[in-house]
């Protein structure tokens, strides 16, 4: 019999994906208000994997990571969707949105985001949003699935998101010792 236990906090991560990199600190304050400072931010990475958002958001496209400080509770995810979905709201000009904000949620064994589509490997969370495995951890890597979208699956990203998880196995131990 498996015995219940509570839940690991997470590493939250907003991904950020834009035209208009001029937006950024805007709505880093944006963020940063809900959701407290920011532990670090990735470079730009040039966000062409697609052209799905282009007669939305314009063209290039570039995506930006945002960790946070604080860890969070894992059953937070859709409450935190929902409020990334107002500040997209915020920079929409005749239904045209000028950013993407993807949150999610990393732990050491896996990297989920949160989306408001359905579909077969997402659950359901609350308020309309589900959970989306994105990539998981194994043998010394993020590895991608058959869903992975593209800019995830990029070699770049995912390095990135390796370094957060040291970042996040560091905080954990704090946690322990606190």
């Amino acid at each position: 019999m498996s015995i219940p236990k509570p839940a690991a906090p997470a590493k939250l991560v907003v991904g950020l994906f834009t035209s208009r990199k001029d937006l950024f600190e805007a709505i880093a304050k944006d963020v940063t208000t809900q959701f407290g400072p920011l532990d670090v931010v990735s470079p730009w990475f040039v966000f062409d994997q697609t052209t799905y958002y282009h007669k939305e958001m314009g063209s290039p496209l570039y995506r930006r990571l945002l960790v946070f400080k604080t860890l969070i509770d894992q059953k937070a995810l859709a409450d935190i969707k929902c409020a990334t979905n107002a500040v997209e709201t915020r920079y929409t000009h005749d239904n045209r949105r000028k950013v993407n904000l993807d949150p999610g949620y990393l732990l050491s064994e896996r990297f989920v985001l949160a989306t408001g589509k359905n579909f077969a490997h997402r659950i359901y969370l609350d308020r309309g949003i589900y959970a989306d495995l994105t990539l998981v951890y194994q043998k010394g890597g993020f590895k991608c699935l058959p869903w992975t979208y593209p800019d995830y699956a990029h070699v770049d990203l995912r390095h990135f998101l390796e370094l957060i998880r040291k970042k996040y196995s560091f905080d954990m131990q704090g946690n322990a010792n606190a």
